[in-house]
């Protein structure tokens, strides 16, 4: 069982930043991944970010929408992740949730996060608001 706990949302202009944080805890593995996806009102959740935590290293992924904009990192053995929004447009908006699965290859990330239904943990959420 693994638990994540998000913080760090809130309401920003568009340009500015936010960063999210996501508490995890319990058996928390090499070869797991963590993501961050989001769900704007009406819409589907979308992965935003994933990144692997191996024994090969970090590996991370990013969606188009945010590439460039957006990065995730962890630290203290993936016990806290991060994901840096930079240039926030009003379309970031939504409920940011930090998610956990076992990763069986680090090089299917964008699979991965393409497929929010194959994600294992979820957390409560985080409300992100962008205004223009």
């Amino acid at each position: 069982q693994v638990q994540l706990v998000e913080s760090g949302g809130g309401s920003v202009q568009a340009g500015g930043s936010l960063r999210l944080s996501c508490a995890a805890s319990g058996n928390i593995a090499k070869n797991y991944c963590f993501g961050w996806f989001r769900q704007a009102p009406g819409k589907e959740r979308e992965g935003v970010a994933v990144i692997y935590y191996g024994n090969e290293g970090d590996r991370t992924y990013y969606a188009d929408s945010v590439q460039g904009r957006f990065t995730i990192s962890q630290i203290n053995a993936a016990s806290t992740l991060y994901l840096q929004m930079n240039s926030l447009k009003p379309e970031d908006t939504g409920m940011y949730y930090c998610a956990a699965r076992e990763c069986q290859n680090r090089y299917l990330l964008r699979t991965y996060l393409s497929a929010a239904g194959t994600w294992t943990y979820w957390g409560k959420g985080t409300l992100v608001t962008i205004s223009s």
